[in-house]
């Protein structure tokens, strides 16, 4: 039932603050309650405030740790602002790497928040698209687009980590259905790049995960933001020689990217 405070907020002229709010939006597609308290000079409270008044006039979508644009597409994608830096740059890293996607393909996709922005990136009019993932983020944001199906690798829900909003699965069991696939390309996350030491994760029991994604596909495609770039973690996901191609973004140092390619491998940058 409709309040009468409900018909009013809906009926009632933008404030000059919302309008701002909305131009940002419809720019940016996501924005933060922090950022935009600090471009518009007020309070995070009052930035959720209005953030919340315009998502009961259906002007924008409210989702954890600030907004997203409405958008005209057929389904909704729900997301989550990346728990850590770079949240840009995985946007467009994820956006890169959506446009290598082709319609009647298998692809295999990890956990991790590129991989999310990734999925959240997939063009709404793909067709036949078959996404294996260990991630149930991914899978909570693919379930509605009208041309994908969706498979989850199964095992167990990982509850530590670093990044306490990304909810993968892990062994034991999370490998078996990967024995069963021959996908086209796995799309993998990863927390170093070291052109000696390879691609490197922290999480011993994810790296299971990512290995079995590499063995399952034709081509492999890491997705990391230039930060990763240099650092070397404690657990090898794959040597240089063994993965395809790298999207990383256009802030990646130019010496890292050459050394990479002498190497071999093809860097893409966002």
């Amino acid at each position: 039932m409709t309040s009468v405070a409900d018909e009013t907020d809906h009926a009632s002229p933008l404030l000059p603050r919302h309008q701002r709010i909305l131009e940002i939006v419809a720019t940016e597609r996501v924005v933060e309650v922090v950022k935009l308290s600090e471009r518009l000079g007020v309070s995070a409270v009052t930035i959720r405030s209005d953030l919340d008044a315009l998502d009961r006039r259906q002007l924008l979508r409210r989702i954890r740790g600030g907004a997203m644009a409405v958008r005209p597409a057929r389904f909704e994608r729900p997301l989550d602002l990346p728990g850590h830096g770079f949240a840009e740059e995985k946007e467009r890293i994820g956006a890169m790497a959506a446009r290598m996607v082709r319609n009647g393909e298998t692809i295999l996709l990890d956990a991790g928040t590129t991989a999310v922005a990734m999925a959240i990136a997939l063009p709404s009019d793909l067709r036949d698209l078959v996404v294996v993932t260990s991630s149930l983020d991914v899978a909570l944001v693919l379930h509605e687009h009208p041309g994908v199906t969706v498979f989850v690798t199964g095992g167990r829900l990982k509850k530590t980590g670093r990044n306490t909003r990304s909810h993968s699965l892990i062994p034991p069991f999370g490998a078996l259905l990967l024995q069963q696939i021959n996908a086209d390309c796995a799309y993998l996350c990863c927390a170093g790049i070291d052109v000696e030491r390879g691609f490197t994760n922290a999480h011993f029991e994810e790296v299971e995960i990512k290995r079995a994604m590499i063995g399952a596909a034709r081509r492999v495609v890491m997705l990391a933001d230039h930060g990763k770039l240099g650092h070397v973690a404690g657990a090898r996901i794959a040597a240089v020689g063994e993965v395809t191609a790298l999207v990383t973004d256009a802030d990646a140092a130019a010496a890292d990217v050459q050394a990479l390619e002498a190497a071999g491998l093809q860097v893409l940058l966002a």
